[in-house]
């Protein structure tokens, strides 16, 4: 497994990222432990959850599972660069208006113990901010999650879903305080969403913010697009018969490289230098073991070029994508 540095932390981690927002709601505490374990022994080291996940009528399911995985022992937590988010409505009866959708110095305290005692852990290595709040002050959360940095309760924080002035200020903020400021930056980024080479991934890069690409498979139209009937919404279908040209290039590309459309769609994430792992998000422990290989897998410059072609960058007519 490669593993490279996130943002400017002194932290490694591996250049592919276990997303487990399934866990719970589509596969069962069985095959998840069987992923986790898998992913331990291929060194994949960086697990990423939310709070929110396990769905509405059970969100922190997903954290509990992850943490009756770590105390099975082993060496289990040990292992694991461990990732979680806060900023949803966890739907404390007690807690209204603070549980409303956003961050605050009080919301962070009382998700974050939550978070522990769902995770059975003391500490969580990366703390991430699930979206931006431009009601709160970077006074109110610098102050916030320095104070549990000094807890030794979380050691970085990240974000998620932020666009680049909010990753400028941050820093901006941070800076000014003698604090190291965001590592990382969780955002959508994939073939057919490449919007952030425009301002988040230059504004990463010049920042030192590590991105990790959530979705890179476009929700599995990159990966799967001849799905059997029945197993799509109806919106899905439409999105993939409106792209099935640019699908069908492709699919013929990756044939022609002998790889499958997933590998090549994930592996194009890894080019940009302000990457550091696309989040893949396994439903079972096959799927999970088909994608290893991608951190192998080296795309030529003519092969980057065919595929800016088949996906043009935000840039139009600009020159390629990959000049950075």
């Amino acid at each position: 497994m490669q593993y490279a540095y996130l943002g400017k932390s002194g932290m490694k981690v591996s250049r592919l990222c276990l997303g487990t927002m399934n866990f719970g709601p589509s596969t069962e505490e069985k095959e998840a432990y069987r992923i986790m374990d898998a992913a331990v022994e291929a060194g994949v080291n960086f697990f990423d959850t939310a709070n929110v996940y396990g769905g509405e009528e059970h969100r922190g399911w997903t954290e509990e599972i992850i943490g009756r995985w770590f105390a099975q022992g082993g060496g289990r937590r040990e292992k694991v660069i461990l990732a979680t988010k806060v900023y949803g409505n966890m739907q404390h009866p007690v807690t209204d208006p603070n549980e409303e959708r956003g961050v605050s110095a009080y919301k962070i305290r009382r998700h974050l113990e939550d978070s522990l005692r769902r995770l059975q852990t003391d500490h969580i290595e990366l703390y991430q901010m699930h979206h931006v709040d431009r009601n709160v002050s970077w006074d109110e959360l610098w102050n916030a999650f320095d104070v549990h940095i000094k807890q030794g309760k979380i050691g970085y924080v990240g974000s998620s879903n932020f666009a680049g002035r909010d990753l400028v200020k941050a820093q901006y903020e941070a800076k000014s305080r003698g604090m190291l400021g965001l590592v990382s930056e969780q955002h959508k980024y994939s073939l057919l969403c490449r919007l952030p080479e425009l301002e988040v991934l230059p504004a990463s890069e010049e920042h030192g913010i590590g991105v990790i690409a959530w979705s890179p498979l476009d929700g599995g139209i990159l990966g799967n697009m001849n799905p059997q009937a029945g197993s799509r919404s109806a919106r899905q279908t439409e999105r993939i018969e409106k792209l099935r040209p640019q699908l069908d290039q492709f699919s013929k590309l990756c044939k022609e490289l002998g790889e499958s459309e997933a590998t090549v769609a994930l592996a194009w994430t890894l080019v940009h230098p302000a990457m550091t792992a696309p989040i893949i998000g396994p439903r079972t422990l096959q799927q999970f073991e088909d994608t290893l290989r991608v951190v192998d897998v080296k795309l030529s410059e003519d092969v980057l070029a065919r595929i800016d072609d088949i996906f043009p960058g935000p840039g139009g007519d600009a020159p390629r994508a990959y000049a950075w």
